[in-house]
């Protein structure tokens, strides 16, 4: 089993109000792990703490350490643009940028000081690849990102992120403003993308966890509460909480 990311004793506050609990926990390399549990049980900010976006927002602060490659990530020797780029994120809502398709893909390889347009266009055409859509949109590129439906956007937003040549890839709710044909779509590319890629993902769909991932947490209240293989969590969970949740006793 090689650990991806190691999450060590994380407490996450924003200003006084203790958001994440004594968080410790392992992330599996090339696995999809899921986080569930009830809206405002700390998931979304967590995965956030693993690319340092809560930086972003002020009066927040973390004790603990969260230790990828080596290093722990709030180490000053950490460049956090470099973080981001190697740990790379999707977002609820698709956000492609008013560009076109092309340049929204190439736009961080591009800040990243690739300028020859042969190796641009190879890395478009690789990123829409890995993301299922190069065959949607090999002949407009040029066109607006946002003439595109929202699952394709979403995953012109994957794309983005593969551009990037990303080692993680955190999803936070990535399917939750997507229709059911949308979201099957992006739950298969998930399936596929693992072979090259450690997954995150929050979901608020239990049986999207239960689908897609190979491990699940339980969050509730701040606090990891069980965290295992999705198998054994869906099936035979340990704490009465996990089982009250997937049974749909709360939440």
């Amino acid at each position: 089993m090689n650990i991806k990311i190691d999450v060590k004793n994380l407490d996450f506050f924003y200003g006084d109000f203790k958001a994440l609990n004594n968080i410790n926990i392992e992330i599996e390399e090339n696995k999809v792990t899921a986080f569930i549990g009830p809206s405002g049980c700390g998931k979304s900010t967590f995965i956030r703490t693993m690319n340092r976006m809560n930086d972003l927002i002020d009066g927040t602060k973390h004790v603990g350490e969260i230790i990828y490659e080596g290093k722990n990530i709030y180490s000053s020797e950490v460049d956090v643009v470099e973080l981001r780029t190697k740990v790379g994120m999707v977002f609820q809502k698709p956000n492609p940028f008013p560009k076109s398709i092309y340049e929204n893909i190439v736009f961080g390889p591009k800040r990243n000081g690739i300028k020859k347009k042969a190796e641009l266009d190879r890395i478009v055409e690789t990123s829409l690849k890995d993301a299922a859509l190069w065959e949607e949109v090999k002949d407009r590129l040029d066109s607006s990102a946002w003439s595109l439906s929202g699952g394709q956007q979403q995953r012109l937003c994957i794309a983005r992120a593969l551009a990037m040549k990303p080692d993680v890839l955190l999803m936070d709710e990535p399917t939750s403003a997507l229709d059911p044909v949308a979201t099957s779509k992006i739950e298969e590319l998930i399936g596929e993308l693992k072979d090259k890629y450690t997954i995150v993902i929050v979901t608020h769909s239990m049986q999207q966890a239960g689908r897609i991932s190979d491990n699940t947490a339980f969050f509730l209240m701040g606090k990891l509460i069980e965290y295992g293989e999705t198998s054994k969590i869906f099936s035979n969970p340990e704490d009465k909480r996990t089982e009250d949740y997937i049974t749909g006793r709360f939440g």
